[in-house]
């Protein structure tokens, strides 16, 4: 019997830093990239608003992160927000990136409360491995919304947060 609940309480410890994923409503997937290299993700919407239908999706963008394009949507429309840059880069193609995209928003649906959907991303994450990069959402509903912008504080995990921010973790880039 010792052996069981030993067994029991192993799997439930180990459970525990799957639990905030399970129970997250946005996340990114992928969630972890090259640093300094292209990437795509999407950001899942799992539900609505308290039963409302989502209409509108809003991602701020993290500083760093640069050439964003959204992947379009069949009855959405993408409207895109931009910062400039305090100093322009050379982007991959030689030319000079002056601004950078600040939110992506997709207006439309309705997506129903009881629908997931994705809304992904093309970009290039800022040459810093071992970075974890923060991109809270505003989700609009028709009745509502929510804010997914919980970032940990230090010694903080993320799925202790009520409404986590979805991230994107930086690797070294492979030879």
């Amino acid at each position: 019997m010792v052996l069981s609940l030993r067994a029991a309480a192993c799997a439930a410890v180990c459970a525990l830093p799957l639990a905030g994923t399970a129970l997250a409503h946005v996340v990114s997937d992928p969630n972890e990239g090259a640093a300094g290299r292209y990437f795509r993700t999407a950001f899942r919407v799992t539900h609505g608003c308290h039963g409302s239908p989502t209409v509108a999706v809003t991602i701020r963008i993290p500083d760093g992160v640069l050439s964003v394009k959204p992947q379009p949507k069949a009855g959405w429309e993408v409207e895109l927000r931009t910062r400039p840059l305090e100093t322009p880069v050379r982007g991959a193609h030689g030319h000079e990136i002056r601004e950078t995209v600040s939110e992506v928003t997709w207006r439309g649906g309705p997506l129903p409360d009881t629908h997931f959907d994705e809304f992904a991303l093309s970009m290039r994450l800022p040459d810093q491995p071992g970075a974890t990069l923060h991109f809270p959402v505003v989700q609009t509903c028709a009745d509502g919304s929510i804010a997914w912008n919980g970032i940990p504080a230090p010694g903080q995990t993320w799925s202790e947060l009520p409404a986590p921010a979805p991230f994107i973790r930086l690797r070294a880039p492979q030879p």
